[in-house]
């Protein structure tokens, strides 16, 4: 059983924040109150690294794991750069992708692969990496409030990646994701390749009244997607243009449960 998502929480403003700000994890969703909240993701952070960690292959040390994991909180939502990590952990390159490898089979860590097409373009070929709940993000940061989140460098990385899961719990099986970014700066945050129903181009913003950037209109005119979306960070729902539509998470969710059903 994997964590709440935004279809088993109440499809109201209020709730829609306290999950992204808590993340989906029954123990820490509930909490009495945002400290106490806290307080349960930091154990569980520990719990992990001392005695879950351990349980799955050879001796990993637990403090080199949680620099990494803060750092890849951090860096929420970039494009993996294993040289880099490993230079300020002063661990090998090898290393460290053998650390991101165990968090991502235990579904602590997402990799979402770049978009492989043949448009003639220099693409992007690393990808993007994400901690999977976005409550851990936020207690790696020591974030314990939507207040301290919402004032932080990561809340737009943080709220992209919380769509993202969101929307992947709910897509279709066999549903294949990705992104697609071009050197030149075209860029659509997550391409959805649902089966029976094409590719559905998806813009991320943490905003009320979202408008896609430049980059997704060009990115669009590479791939030429079937849908096209902006998720704001609210409820509504209305046409940017006439092929590009905003729609709050909820809804976006709810549309991709329904083809699935």
């Amino acid at each position: 059983m994997g964590p709440f998502t935004a279809l088993e929480t109440p499809a109201e403003e209020p709730a829609l924040l306290k999950l992204w700000t808590r993340g989906g994890f029954p123990g820490s969703y509930l909490a009495r109150s945002d400290a106490a909240s806290l307080r349960w993701r930091v154990d569980f952070i520990r719990t992990y690294l001392e005695r879950e960690v351990p349980q799955f292959g050879p001796r990993v040390p637990a403090a080199a794991l949680e620099r990494l994991w803060t750092m890849l909180a951090h860096g929420q939502g970039t494009l993996l750069n294993a040289s880099r990590l490993a230079s300020a952990l002063q661990i090998s390159a090898p290393t460290a992708q053998r650390y991101i490898d165990l968090l991502a089979d235990l579904l602590l860590v997402r990799r979402l692969q770049p978009f492989h097409a043949n448009v003639g373009k220099r693409l992007v070929k690393s990808p993007k990496v994400y901690i999977r709940d976005s409550g851990l993000v936020h207690a790696l940061l020591g974030l314990g409030t939507f207040n301290d989140l919402s004032g932080h460098p990561v809340a737009g990385a943080s709220w992209e990646g919380f769509v993202l899961e969101n929307l992947l719990a709910a897509a279709p099986e066999r549903t294949l994701a990705s992104f697609y970014r071009t050197v030149a700066g075209a860029e659509i945050d997550l391409l959805l390749e649902i089966p029976g129903h094409g590719l559905w181009a998806i813009e991320v913003k943490r905003s009320l009244t979202a408008r896609p950037a430049r980059g997704f209109h060009t990115a669009c005119q590479d791939l030429n997607p079937d849908r096209r979306f902006v998720v704001n960070s609210g409820l509504e729902r209305y046409p940017i243009n006439a092929e590009t539509e905003a729609i709050g998470l909820p809804a976006l969710a709810g549309m991709l449960a329904a083809l699935a059903t």
